[in-house]
């Protein structure tokens, strides 16, 4: 698996006269995994959701491999992506909430395969057989048939997991994918997120874990008030911030 770069040139988000992000540069390099930190409300959710448009943005672009997102669309070639295209180019994006988000009508193997069969065109068996696979890897087997209100908050998590990786996507985003978590919960989540859904992907992880992000992360991006505040490696960042602000957050966290 190999990923896609993904560029944030000078992007700003309005909710109505709320202006979410204030002109954000960030640099995701092909393959890499860059750790989103800050409080709540500093635009750190909202900069992931741009990146796989389901927020527009009214500035700035976003390039995500060969395809374009400005205030006015995405653009492949010059040329404007349809309804079609935008699913298409949504499939190669794998998206992990905080709430899970599973179908709760369907087992875990529908949950798993609905994506793959219906807008891959995946055939029925090797979905099954890839999602039987996977649950194996997050050390779930037992729960193919099992419905999401029947397993932890963990369980879902990690079937949610699987299925943004049914997709075999270039890129995964996560939004704070522990923070509806029971503490003891946490740990089994960002194991499979480390071992298994950034491997060789491009990837966005926004998180209050900071220890998470310092074991994974090539680079760490803190934000506030819908800007970038400071980024660098882990260990600057986190050890030896140069900005006030980044201090101040990293020692309330602490």
């Amino acid at each position: 698996m190999s990923g896609e770069p993904v560029r944030l040139d000078s992007v700003h988000k309005r909710f109505g006269k709320l202006e979410v992000l204030r002109g954000i540069d960030v640099d995701v390099p092909s393959g890499a995994t860059v750790a989103i930190i800050g409080p709540s409300g500093s635009g750190k959710s909202t900069l992931v959701r741009c990146v796989n448009h389901l927020e527009p943005i009214q500035g700035g672009a976003i390039h995500v491999g060969a395809t374009k997102i400005d205030a006015n669309g995405l653009w492949q070639d010059g040329r404007r992506l349809g309804a079609g295209d935008i699913a298409r180019f949504r499939a190669h994006i794998g998206m992990v909430f905080q709430a899970f988000n599973l179908f709760p009508h369907l087992t875990v193997l529908g949950n798993l395969i609905e994506a793959p069969t219906g807008v891959l065109r995946m055939p029925r068996g090797e979905a099954v057989d890839r999602a039987i696979d996977l649950l194996a890897k997050v050390n779930l087997p037992e729960k193919v048939k099992a419905y999401p209100a029947q397993l932890s908050g963990g369980q879902q998590q990690r079937v949610a997991i699987v299925r943004a990786l049914m997709m075999d996507p270039k890129i995964m985003l996560f939004d704070e994918p522990t923070s509806a978590l029971d503490p003891e919960l946490i740990g089994e989540v960002l194991k499979v997120i480390a071992d298994l859904a950034i491997r060789g992907r491009t990837s966005i992880i926004v998180t209050h874990e900071l220890a998470f992000a310092r074991e994974i992360a090539d680079r760490i991006v803190f934000m506030d008030g819908g800007k970038v505040i400071e980024e660098g490696k882990p260990a600057d960042v986190l050890d030896r911030p140069q900005q006030e602000r980044t201090r101040s957050f990293i020692g309330r966290i602490h």
